[in-house]
């Protein structure tokens, strides 16, 4: 843009120029009083004119009695005495004024001399500016894109950090480590070089480094692994070193590395061999962190939900000495989140956080915040002054499925949807370690058509088998209610199965919930040319036909049983279906109210 604004300002002064040129050098005519020179003179000879001005080689006559004027041109050397004595008239009948322009013509040549030379030095430096920049654009990809937070900035301290309290407590060292380091030192204690962030999406990796960095008060470098990658072999490393060089000058000092695992794989022969882009960037990673040169007072966290991918040089002790897991927030934690994130938003009497935050079991804590904000926004649309616990309950249904989608249906969708939403309610509710449902809706929501919600009522760190088999039975509730019904079935299912499947699967191959016994069964690494993919599952074809007929057992089993319960309580079924079909959504309560309290 400075380029365009430079040439741009070159073009006004040519044209200013070019006018000035017009205007004092007597460009061309194309006025229209202007006359020839006889008959200014004939004006002169009949006494009709009263003042004549010469400038340069232009004649203007100025009418007596009159405001006309009459313009006319001489021939360049003449006199305009001379002219009117030559044709009979005395110059003395008129009065005549002679603009001196010498010292406009004199200008005009300086400037007509000057003004090309100015415009082509201005043109020449202006494209040897653009190259330099260029030029400096080049080199600037070695330069590191980590932004620097400092103190001066709005900081963020381990009281904003709801749940988490067992690595907040650990990390709460680090900001020790840096403030008083001579504490450790002198018992012989060294300060860690690195911390590595393991959690899933959404968990606080990033939230709580921000917030170690606003405890101590140092220089926070942050940047994501996908930065250090560029099309140039070798920026990579190159930006490594730039940014442990300019976090050294600034100890102590924090790096935060986020997704680190997009640059910390692990290394192996690749297709293109060991000197590849990101290679070379870990191994200049790798060097920084413990080479020769210490790093005293520089602390790198780094943050990753695929720790099974870095590499093992990465993660050893010397560079990655701590290991912080960041899992989901349990009851208690989601309280303190949910409490955080409630403030500066008005809420009813009746919101019950203790409720919500049992509701809320498997979401994560940015889960949460997005909750909130959804509720707050639904208030907003609908006018209300705060917000309802209808509100939330709408949100988190949202968070987890997705928005309402209003769409035609026939009847006969309608009454095959709510069957089979009725299905995998009432086959859940009759077992025994199945949670109990919380809604039923055959309203369609994202790319489901209907849904019924049995969120768990409590935090689990395990599953028992026959929690985990009576899931695959609530699982095919839908499509055993369609092929009891109607007699046939459909492609809603689809998901069902896969989940299923999936479980079904994990017993046998990962749990030893199947008559192979415990093994584990599971596809081993390929170290190839295309490493990280599988060259197959570590079976032989007779424990491979093993598998599927255990996985096949437990599905007909579980099928079995959902057919059972649903006629068992085929009244109950017809119902629950009834009820949708005429409120479209049942609460718990209104389930339990046509089939009774779970036992």
């Amino acid at each position: 843009m400075s380029v365009l604004k430079g040439l741009a300002i070159y073009v006004l002064i040519a044209l200013s120029a070019l006018i000035f040129f017009y205007q004092v050098a007597g460009g061309p005519s194309g006025t229209g009083n202007e006359v020839p020179i006889s008959q200014v003179i004939n004006q002169v000879k009949d006494n009709k004119i009263e003042k004549v001005s010469i400038e340069g080689n232009k004649i203007t006559a100025e009418v007596k009695s009159s405001d006309q004027k009459l313009i006319s041109r001489k021939e360049e050397g003449e006199s305009i005495y001379k002219i009117l004595e030559s044709s009979g008239v005395d110059p003395k009948s008129v009065t005549i004024e002679v603009k001196d322009l010498s010292t406009q013509q004199a200008w005009t040549g300086i400037i007509s001399a000057i003004l090309p030379v100015l415009i082509l030095v201005g043109l020449m430096f202006l494209l040897f500016r653009n190259a330099r920049e260029g030029a400096q654009g080049i080199f600037s990809f070695a330069q590191s894109r980590a932004r620097l937070f400092t103190k001066d900035q709005p900081q963020i301290k381990f009281t904003d950090v709801a749940g988490a309290e067992e690595a907040k407590k650990e990390l709460s060292e680090i900001v020790e480590f840096l403030k008083t380091p001579d504490k450790f030192k002198a018992l012989g204690a060294r300060i860690p070089r690195g911390v590595l962030l393991v959690g899933p999406p959404g968990t606080g990796k990033t939230l709580i480094s921000r917030a170690i960095a606003g405890e101590a008060g140092v220089p926070f470098y942050s940047i994501a692994g996908s930065e250090f990658m560029e099309m140039l072999v070798g920026v990579g490393a190159s930006r490594v070193r730039d940014m442990f060089l300019q976090a050294k000058k600034n100890a102590p000092a924090i790096i935060f590395i986020d997704e680190i695992e997009s640059i910390g794989r692990q290394r192996g022969i690749g297709i293109s061999g060991g000197h590849d882009e990101r290679e070379q960037t870990l191994n200049q990673i790798l060097v920084e962190m413990d080479g020769f040169t210490p790093n005293e007072r520089l602390i790198i966290l780094a943050a990753t939900n695929r720790p099974d991918l870095l590499d093992a040089a990465l993660i050893r002790p010397g560079r990655f000495d701590r290991r912080v897991v960041l899992s989901l927030p349990d009851l208690q934690e989601r309280k303190a989140i949910i409490e955080l994130h409630m403030k500066g938003k008005p809420f009813t009497k009746n919101v019950s956080v203790e409720k919500l935050a049992r509701r809320t079991v498997g979401f994560s804590g940015a889960d949460l915040a997005n909750m909130l904000n959804e509720a707050a926004i639904l208030a907003a649309r609908e006018g209300k002054k705060a917000i309802e616990p209808k509100d939330l309950e709408e949100a988190a249904t949202k968070e987890k499925l997705g928005p309402q989608r209003k769409r035609m249906q026939s009847e006969k969708d309608r009454k095959l949807a709510a069957y089979h939403e009725a299905g995998h309610a009432v086959v859940g509710h009759f077992l025994k370690n199945v949670d109990p449902v919380h809604r039923i809706s055959i309203v369609s929501r994202g790319i489901s058509g209907g849904h019924t919600l049995f969120p768990p009522t409590e935090d689990r760190s395990n599953e028992s088998k026959s929690r985990l088999l009576e899931q695959i039975t609530a699982a095919l509730g839908g499509q055993a209610a369609e092929d009891l019904v109607f007699k046939d079935i459909s492609t809603g299912a689809a998901s069902d199965i896969e989940i299923a499947t999936n479980i079904a699967r994990q017993m046998v191959t990962q749990y030893g919930m199947s008559a192979l016994g415990p093994i584990s069964i599971t596809s081993k690494p390929m170290f190839g040319i295309w490493r990280g993919m599988s060259d197959g599952e570590d079976l032989s074809p007779k424990l491979h036909d093993a598998v599927d007929i255990e996985i096949r057992k437990i599905i007909d089993t579980c099928y079995k049983n959902a057919q059972i319960s649903l006629k068992k309580y085929k009244v109950k079924l017809d119902l629950v279906a009834k009820a949708l079909l005429e409120k479209e959504t049942l609460e718990s309560d209104e389930f339990e109210g046509i089939v009774g309290s779970k036992k």
